[in-house]
């Protein structure tokens, strides 16, 4: 499937049993939530989705089960995060071979890879595929920072086309845009700052609280897009308490219990992660009360246009 970097793209969480199995019935109830809600495409095998917890098997069965639920409505993209550069190729071989549409790629796991390793880590897996591929730079929580100067290199692979920009620097936006217009696509990766960076010319969202609240999301998107940025606002204000879960250590457990709350998920995480205990889960319980509580009631947003700016 072809499709441009752009909308909404949750990172979904992987559904598992209480006794550690994929859980393929509640994760097609949440897939279908999401294509239901308007979202543009389906990443799997991210943070969110526990990717160092899942087998190369348990990958394939996630992949070929999303792309049957969805169904050629929205693409679907896989996450790459090896450790060696022949893993990440042999990862890739893998998902081509079992349908996905594009790629999300981190820089390599563990080993904290200097500038020029990192290039050609992403150079050498580019040319091993056709498929499209979106550079994951988050430095905060991976620790390699990939530089302008970096993706002025690797733009020159034609299939490097777009970042999920979690620098958690705004102004990074601007940056991007400034060095290199439409050729390198913009997806914000932090869940706070997904308005803010819509707003500053973000093509997309690759969202975490998507995973239980799809339709608040994607209004937020459409409406910003459109121009009707007040009613966007209105939204997000009353979001951005539940959109703090996302940026902490427990962001799995914390999306996981939004998602019980809303009937699309279950808490059921694969140690060592466990599920949240004591003041901290109570803390938690109680953001996502208030704000079921407080749920915005939503415009007709799914055929909305985008403004001409």
């Amino acid at each position: 499937m072809v499709f441009s970097w752009s909308g909404v793209l949750p990172a979904v969480t992987t559904k598992f049993t209480k006794d550690g199995a994929l859980d393929l019935d509640m994760f097609q109830v949440n897939i279908e939530a999401q294509v239901a809600a308007g979202v543009n495409g389906i990443i799997l095998g991210g943070t969110l989705g526990e990717a160092s917890t899942l087998t190369g098997p348990e990958k394939e069965t996630l992949l070929k089960r999303t792309i049957g639920i969805v169904d050629g409505k929205v693409p679907v993209i896989l996450n790459i995060a090896e450790q060696t550069t022949q893993g990440a190729i042999d990862a890739v071989k893998a998902a081509e071979k079992n349908g996905a549409s594009g790629l999300m790629m981190l820089p390599p796991m563990r080993y904290k890879a200097n500038d020029f390793e990192t290039v050609t880590y992403f150079q050498e897996v580019a040319r091993s595929t056709d498929l499209p591929i979106m550079i994951y730079n988050n430095p905060i929580d991976y620790g390699i920072m990939v530089t302008l100067d970096m993706f002025e290199t690797l733009l020159k692979e034609k299939n490097i086309t777009a970042v999920k920009e979690s620098t958690r620097d705004i102004s990074n936006v601007t940056r991007i845009k400034n060095r290199f217009g439409d050729r390198l696509k913009i997806l914000t990766g932090v869940d706070t700052l997904g308005l803010e960076s819509l707003l500053m010319g973000a093509e997309g969202w690759v969202a975490g609280l998507v995973c239980a609240f799809p339709a608040e999301t994607v209004a937020i998107y459409k409406l910003a897009k459109a121009g009707r940025i007040k009613e966007a606002l209105e939204i997000y204000r009353w979001f951005l308490p539940l959109l703090e879960l996302d940026i902490n250590p427990q962001l799995v457990q914390n999306i996981k219990l939004a998602e019980v709350a809303t009937g699309i998920g279950t808490e059921n995480v694969r140690a060592p992660r466990l599920p949240l205990q004591g003041a901290e889960r109570e803390r938690v319980l109680k953001i996502i009360e208030i704000g079921m509580a407080n749920r915005p009631q939503l415009p007709d947003y799914l055929h909305l246009e985008e403004a001409m700016i």
